[in-house]
């Protein structure tokens, strides 16, 4: 259970006489009470500062309290997912570990910089890997998009030389190959101006439809879709890695050096097997 998950996860970092570990089906009930009654609802996943003052015009201060409230009339005053946290802190598993969203309207892939990108070398790298990131995840639904759009922009602060470029290119028919969207978002590439310190781009997909809604003459389907392109590199990434593979400048072995510092990011060890803890005895 998801929010049983992360409630265990931030008992066992607040309270010292669980010595790091907390297993919410090994502590005693009258230490679970304890714990609910004394974390605030702002503690629980999903639940954010504005939701907890809702929550206490309602008298409800702690998750015990929350967990003790009318489940319906919390979904009818808020969501369904209040309901499921109301639920779950019950006992009912009704979260999914991880949530498949279904793809609507857009795709969009964008992440600021930790360190400027002043050309156009680097920003060939950038526009790539979000190209076939976007490729990824329209196979991985079964979809196809017709329209990519690609930006990017300097920082907020950044008055000597704000530069906010774009461009729109409309793809030859409906399409989920990496090697057509990494070429349209190439197309964004004249217009970035040398010397100037981007902090972010990103590109949008739009007009997705479901994989073969639209058919394609013969003489129009594209040779690399054919082939089955995109599908090969998500298959030889989920062997051997996530950078395993790539189309040009997005296939570098060796990790950008604008991408999002996370040398401090705190191990999920609640909802990633692959970052459990490992312990050797002797």
């Amino acid at each position: 259970m998801k929010t049983l998950a992360k409630l265990s996860n931030q008992c066992a970092k607040k309270f010292r006489n669980l010595g790091g570990v907390c297993v919410w089906d090994a502590v005693t009930e009258e230490d679970r009470e304890e714990l609910l009654g004394r974390l605030p609802t702002v503690e629980i996943w999903g639940i954010g500062t504005r939701l907890a003052k809702r929550l206490l015009g309602l008298g409800i201060r702690t998750m015990k309290d929350l967990r003790d409230a009318d489940a319906v009339m919390l979904r009818n005053r808020f969501s369904i997912v209040m309901m499921r946290t109301v639920l779950e802190l019950r006992g009912t598993a009704c979260i999914p570990m991880e949530e498949e969203h279904e793809i609507k309207g857009q795709l969009i892939f964008s992440r600021s910089f930790s360190t400027p990108i002043t050309d156009t070398h680097g920003m060939e790298q950038v526009l790539g890997i979000y190209a076939q990131q976007a490729s990824a995840r329209l196979h991985k639904h079964q979809r196809q998009a017709k329209v990519l759009t690609a930006w990017a922009m300097t920082g907020h602060y950044n008055t000597q030389d704000n530069h906010q470029p774009a461009v729109t290119v409309a793809l030859p028919g409906p399409t989920a190959d990496p090697l057509l969207l990494t070429r349209a978002a190439k197309a964004l590439l004249p217009k970035i101006l040398d010397g100037v310190k981007y902090a972010r781009a990103g590109i949008v997909v739009t007009d997705i439809r479901p994989t073969g809604a639209q058919e394609t003459f013969a003489p129009f389907v594209n040779p690399h879709e054919a082939k089955e392109i995109g599908p090969l590199i998500q298959r030889i990434k989920q062997r051997h890695g996530a950078n395993a593979v790539g189309l040009g400048l997005a296939g570098m072995k060796t990790g950008p050096e604008w991408t999002m510092r996370r040398e401090m990011m705190s191990p999920r060890y609640t909802t990633h097997w692959e970052e459990l803890l490992t312990v050797y005895a002797s």
